[in-house]
């Protein structure tokens, strides 16, 4: 977004381990809207969030639950917290 992560895969992830400690594997950059979408996220924006409203991924950190049947349980913008209430019930009903 707005070219917040120039450069190659391999510059993002040593950019991202040194910065944030990143060490879990990392996808590659790629689009997630428009007509070059990654056929994941034309998918995943599908899903509508909690106000009911599909589309475009708006910002980094928009976080999307999937179920182990694939399909999507839950989506969450950028401005919720990963540890918010609302994704922790949800995830917490997956679990069940």
């Amino acid at each position: 977004f707005k070219g917040q992560e120039p450069g190659t895969a391999e510059e993002i992830a040593a950019f991202c381990s040194a910065t944030y400690g990143v060490t879990f594997p990392m996808t590659a950059k790629t689009e997630v809207n428009g007509p070059g979408a990654h056929p994941v996220y034309r998918r995943l924006t599908e899903a509508p969030d909690a106000d009911g409203e599909a589309g475009p991924v708006q910002w980094n950190f928009e976080k999307f639950l999937v179920g182990v049947d694939g399909a999507v349980a839950a989506r969450f913008r950028p401005r919720t917290e990963p540890t918010a209430p609302e994704v922790r019930a949800a995830i917490e009903q997956l679990l069940q």
